[in-house]
């Protein structure tokens, strides 16, 4: 297998974009290396099959849905209140939809899993740190609420951002920001 780790990434940046564009079933390495406009062959040179680039590609989309910790730090001056809960939701909201085709493919990925077991295993477990990141980072910078709270908030709003990305008009798009406003002041105490 290759080494290159500039192209590796270039190369699951590419199927996460397949993935988005073409679901699953469309994610070869023929159409990997098309979409990283790259000779023909050349994914195959760094994935020893399919199964290894969806697991790679589940990794690489919540490494690039990790926040910038300088966004977060500018959001977490003044009171740890609910207005603050509802700062931090509106740019997660935001970021998240921001990067549609990985939230897209991290949808593909999630329905790929229930059918593969080593996929399923690193989803799951990503899927789990990110949970008790989010709690642990809520419990330690005194956010109001607990544990609950913070689940609640992960299921309602991933929802949302669902319908937002795949049935834009279930939603308007100026009725956006009053939902997760209203989310946060219903499930915040």
């Amino acid at each position: 297998m290759r080494q290159n780790p500039a192209r590796r990434a270039a190369l699951i940046d590419a199927a996460i974009e397949v993935l988005a564009d073409q679901g699953a079933r469309g994610l070869t390495f023929r159409a990997v290396d098309t979409r990283a406009a790259v000779p023909p062959g050349t994914a195959s040179n760094y994935f020893a099959n399919r199964d290894d680039l969806l697991t790679q590609a589940g990794g690489r989309v919540y490494e690039r849905l990790t926040p910038d910790p300088s966004a977060i730090t500018d959001l977490m001056h003044g009171p740890r209140d609910r207005a603050m809960v509802g700062r931090l939701m509106h740019e997660l909201v935001g970021r998240i939809t921001e990067f549609r085709s990985g939230y897209l493919a991290l949808l593909e990925l999630r329905l790929e899993a229930t059918r593969r077991p080593e996929l399923r295993a690193v989803l799951t477990e990503q899927i789990k740190a990110d949970l008790k990141a989010n709690i642990d980072f809520h419990h330690e910078s005194g956010m109001p609420g607990d544990t609950t709270t913070v689940v609640l908030l992960y299921l309602a709003l991933n929802w949302l951002i669902v319908e937002r990305l795949t049935l834009p008009d279930v939603f308007p798009e100026d009725e956006i920001a009053d939902l997760i406003t209203a989310t946060v002041e219903r499930i915040v105490p």
